[in-house]
């Protein structure tokens, strides 16, 4: 049933998405979309080549976006989806034919032009050779710049449409991209889809990211959440009011599969859905075909099926494509883009931006997020309303995670406090012999000795424990005797 929860949620750590208040379902009208600029990302460490190439562009009706360095453009290219990267071939932390082969390797369907101030024909062949669409010599004529720009957009496969789809979404991680091409498969049929995780790693968005890449994106998507909701009320929300009042009423209200017809049905927490309601919704579905549905569920329905929660008709019938998205512990690659996309949408009141220290950063990345992205936005924004500096420090952020924040050890912490228990587990098996200690470990004792003197392991420290446990047994033996 259609929660009331805040009017800004956090999903999928890709977007922030407005929530209606409204009570019943929610039905997001199809809107006439404004046109859409071309989206154009120029990389140049020079302020003023920048300065040029925006003006140049943004008079020719292009959207532009100028950044100073390569991994700046890396970043904004997981974040903007741009139809167009023109890239000095000099930059300071990579050169722009490797950038250009990053690129590539990330999006294959990426269209890139080389600028630079220094060219050749041998650095043109091999751009060229590297994949680049152009190569353009300062200072550039601006028919030359913007014929080559023009010709580029119009070859480009990584089109309007296909990036608009995932817009919302801030996703690095190669985990993520397995995913969504996932679901940018799934979106070209109408077999239904059945998104799976846990709490808040956004399946919601990912639902609506899949219908905007679909034929249906300009008919509705229409959500009824399962959870927390009385089988009257999901009756209602599903198939309408069926009492008798309504049917003579001259505006009878009008259920969700009849709202979503040509568009998409989003059940949410499908594993909640009451039994009776499960077989009235096969029952339906089959009448009206015309219905493309995508399920979300936290858990697991294989195990609500066979404990006769789940009709087995329905779990085969919406388990034809799944797609699990992973929590936030698995992509922690995406934790430093996703605070950075998010500062952006929780601005404080005076509108001005606050950002974390590289050390906040870190802690951020590295602590553990059972909430997903949702509890991750939900601690940007109260760090970015209670800081009253621009910066908010490491031991800012962790006043707000509070005690029950666990940070998640690096690998050489792992490793050590490894290595600590499996040596203490040696010696206290061996009484703190070292000898029979080593050869356990199938080192040498020399080697041995060195791995101890490295975490301050004294051996007498076992050879008194054992001594003093031998002593207690047998002073317990005799108290018996």
């Amino acid at each position: 049933m259609k929660d009331r929860s805040p009017p800004i949620t956090a999903s999928l750590g890709f977007g922030i998405v407005p929530r209606s208040r409204s009570t019943g379902t929610r039905k997001d009208e199809p809107q006439a979309q404004a046109e859409r600029k071309a989206r154009i990302m120029v990389v140049d460490n020079d302020a003023e080549s920048r300065r040029f190439m925006n003006a140049r562009l943004g008079t020719a009706g292009y959207a532009v976006e100028c950044v100073d360095s390569a991994q700046a453009a890396l970043d904004g290219c997981v974040r903007a989806r741009p139809n167009l990267v023109v890239t000095d071939l000099r930059l300071e932390d990579m050169d722009g034919l490797a950038l250009l082969k990053e690129l590539k390797s990330r999006w294959p369907s990426m269209t890139v032009i080389i600028l630079t101030a220094h060219g050749t024909i041998a650095d043109a062949v091999q751009a060229t050779q590297c994949g680049a669409f152009g190569f353009l010599v300062k200072p550039v004529e601006k028919a030359e710049l913007l014929g080559q720009v023009g010709r580029a957009i119009a070859s480009s496969t990584f089109t309007l449409v296909e990036g608009d789809w995932r817009s919302q979404i801030v996703s690095r991680s190669q985990l993520m991209e397995d995913r969504l091409e996932l679901a940018n498969r799934a979106a070209g049929g109408d077999a239904p889809v059945l998104l799976t995780g846990e709490n808040g790693t956004g399946k919601e968005l990912l639902a609506r990211a899949i219908h905007a890449a679909s034929s249906r994106r300009e008919k509705s998507f229409v959500t009824v959440r399962c959870r927390n909701a009385s089988e009257q009320a999901l009756d209602t929300e599903l198939f309408g009011d069926r009492s008798a009042d309504r049917r003579e009423a001259l505006e009878p209200r009008v259920g969700a599969l009849v709202s979503a017809l040509g568009g998409t049905l989003l059940l949410d927490e499908i594993g909640d859905l009451p039994l009776r309601l499960q077989a009235e919704l096969m029952e339906t579905l089959r009448r009206t075909p015309n219905v493309r549905l995508i399920c979300t569920t936290s858990r697991d329905l294989k195990k609500a099926m066979e404990a006769g929660e789940l009709r087995q008709d329905l779990y085969y019938q919406i388990n034809i494509l799944p797609i699990e998205i992973p929590p936030l512990g698995r992509r922690r690659e995406d934790i430093p883009l996703l605070v950075s996309h998010f500062l952006e949408q929780a601005k404080d009141e005076t509108g001005s931006k606050k950002i974390y220290s590289p050390e906040a950063i870190e802690l951020l990345a590295t602590t553990d997020w059972p909430g997903n992205v949702r509890q991750l936005f939900e601690l940007v924004k109260q760090n970015v309303a209670l800081s009253h500096g621009k910066v908010m420090t490491k031991e800012f952020v962790k006043r707000s995670l509070g005690q029950e924040a666990t940070q998640v050890p690096t690998y050489d912490e792992a490793r050590d406090e490894f290595a600590v228990a499996y040596l203490k587990n040696n010696l206290q098996s061996t009484a703190g012999n070292v000898s029979q200690a080593a050869r356990l470990a199938k080192r040498n004792r020399t080697d041995f000795y060195k791995l101890l003197a490295r975490y301050r392991l004294q051996p007498d420290d076992f050879k008194n424990a054992a001594s003093s446990n031998q002593k207690t047994r047998e002073g317990a033996g005799k108290q018996r005797d």
